[in-house]
């Protein structure tokens, strides 16, 4: 039977204090309440795990999520990338945190080997027009296809187009919510950048959305639609995030790949059908920073769902933990993998959604 793996995750933040550790950092001058040099962030992880060397190889922050995958060989690789790649631009007024990474550290993405960034985010337009314009460049510069974001309301919603085995194709669509940051007035419009905005998340904006899939999508294509929804804290999932993954799902998706929380939030399966609720963090600069240990946020989770590669059903999904350290993924620890694994299995009793931890860590869908 032919299958698909995919590899998703969700935040990738490169820029701030891991743009000052990559080989070309840009400017560290922040315009934050607390903190206003980005190299502080750096500092913050030190306290918390050692000495970070400076510069690091472009691939550092990735860590063990490169032998990973380079084991795997995903069909292809996804992941929501929570920054702008510039240097220009204006800091978006009104915002207390904006992000960026210098488009000389692009190695530090393409590292990764990454098919796809999901640009529908409340950070792309951090610096403005002129930001996201170099950034959607300089993806696409390296060879990295985007998705929710452009210089128009067409090039934002037109989904990135993946070719898989069989003269298949993988369509990934990229929306931002309301929900998560993302000001009105980033909407994309005809003649305005911006990012494919949702005004809320309801089955209302799924059956919109569904509509512009149908007119794009060809029989055989699988479907991915990665939403950037809801708050940074917080284990609950809101009736109105369940009722539009499922009104995708009943249209026709295949997988729902949610990020914005900075920790792991429930995972479902649906009709057969993949729904991730909030995939966590993978890269950033958040190490050492107090607040909200509760939550584990140091732990990371690498998120590899096989699918049938014709009906696009769920066939299996593994989830490899891993933590940050020293601003570098590494291994979980088995103790870490099992918190991991009790807290899926505690948010996923709703709907019956239990894990299972091999000897090796990963966690693997029951």
């Amino acid at each position: 039977m032919a299958e698909v793996t995919l590899f998703l995750a969700g935040d990738v933040m490169t820029g701030r204090g891991v743009d000052q550790i990559l080989p070309h950092p840009g400017s560290p001058a922040l315009r934050e309440q607390l903190v206003t040099d980005a190299r502080r962030y750096v500092a913050l992880a030190e306290s918390a795990s050692g000495p970070v060397p400076r510069p690091v190889p472009a691939g550092w922050p990735w860590g063990e999520a490169l032998r990973l995958l380079d084991a795997e060989r995903p069909a292809a690789r996804i992941v929501n990338l929570e920054t702008a790649v510039t240097a220009r631009g204006e800091h978006y007024p009104g915002k207390g945190v904006h992000y960026r990474m210098h488009p000389a550290n692009l190695p530090g993405l393409t590292a990764a080997r990454l098919d796809v960034c999901a640009l529908g985010n409340n950070h792309v337009l951090d610096f403005g027009p002129v930001g996201l314009a170099d950034t959607l460049d300089a993806l696409r510069g390296a060879g990295i296809r985007t998705a929710g974001a452009g210089r128009d309301a067409e090039e934002a919603w037109r989904p990135a187009v993946v070719p898989l085995a069989g003269d298949r194709r993988l369509l990934v669509w990229s929306v931002g919510a309301v929900s998560s940051g993302v000001f009105p007035q980033w909407a994309a419009e005809d003649g305005r950048p911006g990012v494919a905005y949702l005004p809320e998340v309801s089955a209302a904006t799924a059956g919109a959305l569904a509509e512009r899939i149908a007119g794009t999508a060809r029989p055989g294509d699988l479907v991915v639609v990665s939403v950037h929804w809801g708050t940074n804290w917080g284990h609950e999932v809101p009736d109105e995030h369940v009722e539009f993954a499922h009104a995708l799902v009943d249209a026709g998706v295949h997988v729902v790949h949610g990020h914005s929380s900075h920790h792991p939030r429930a995972v479902e399966r649906y009709r057969g059908r993949l729904v991730l609720y909030g995939c966590g963090d993978l890269i950033d600069d958040y190490e050492g920073i107090g607040g909200q240990e509760a939550y584990r946020p140091e732990l990371r989770l690498l998120y590899l769902p096989t699918l049938d590669a014709v009906t696009g059903e769920l066939r299996r999904l593994r989830l490899v933990p891993v933590r940050m350290r020293r601003m570098r993924l590494q291994p979980a620890t088995p103790a870490e993998a099992g918190w991991l694994a009790d807290l899926l299995d505690s948010l996923g009793r709703p709907s019956g959604t239990r894990f299972t931890r091999t000897p090796g860590g990963v966690l693997t869908l029951r």
